[in-house]
C-alpha cells in the first residue's frame, strides 16, 4: 500500500519517482540509471551485491529482476543461500553488500585486506556506489510502499536488459 497520495489512475512507483520530490527525484533517478549503465563491474559480481541488498531491503522489485542472458537461478540461489559455488569475487561482493547494509562499522582490516587482494580501488568504489544506491532507493521504495512491481526499464552494463522473474 502506497504511503503517499497518488492521483487516481497513476502508478505509485512512477508517481514517487516522477511526480514528487521536486528537484531531487530526477538526479536520484539519473544516479540509479548510471549505476546500471555505467558500472564496469563484471555482471556476476554486480548481481551478487545487488541481490544481497534486495534481500536486506526485502525489496520485491530487485528480488524479481534478472538480467537477460545473465546468471541462472542456481547463482541467485547460491547468493541468497550459503554462497556455495560462488567465485571468490562474487562471494566478496555479496559479503561487502551485506556488511555495508547491516554492519558498515564492522568492516575490519582483515576484511579490507581480502577485498584489496581481489578488487582494485576503482572496483571497490564502484561497488560501494552501487550498493549505496540500491540500499537507499530500495528502502525508499519499501518505506513509501511502492515496490510491488517495477515498471521502469533498467539496463545494467549497457545493452543487457533486466526483466522480472515471476514471484512464486
Amino acid at each position: 500500500m502506497s504511503r503517499i497520495d497518488v492521483p487516481g489512475g497513476r502508478d505509485p512507483l512512477l508517481h514517487l519517482w516522477g511526480g514528487t520530490g521536486n528537484k531531487l527525484t530526477g538526479p536520484a533517478a539519473a544516479f540509479s540509471d548510471a549505476v546500471y549503465r555505467k558500472s564496469t563491474l563484471p555482471l556476476r559480481e554486480f548481481e551478487a551485491a545487488r541481490i544481497t541488498i534486495a534481500r536486506v531491503n526485502d525489496c520485491s522489485i530487485c528480488l524479481s529482476l534478472r538480467p537477460e542472458g545473465g546468471p541462472g537461478q542456481a547463482f541467485y540461489d547460491a547468493v541468497l543461500g550459503d554462497g556455495a559455488g560462488l567465485a571468490e569475487r562474487e562471494a566478496l561482493a555479496a559479503e561487502f553488500a551485506q556488511r555495508f547494509a547491516i554492519d558498515h562499522l564492522g568492516m575490519d582490516d582483515a576484511f579490507w585486506e581480502r577485498l584489496h587482494a581481489a578488487f582494485s580501488d576503482d572496483e571497490l568504489v564502484q561497488l560501494g556506489l552501487c550498493v549505496g544506491s540500491w540500499l537507499a532507493f530500495g528502502r525508499l521504495n519499501r518505506v513509501f510502499g511502492v515496490d510491488e512491481a517495477c515498471r521502469i526499464p533498467l539496463a545494467p552494463h549497457g545493452p543487457d536488459r533486466l526483466h522480472h522473474v515471476p514471484q512464486v
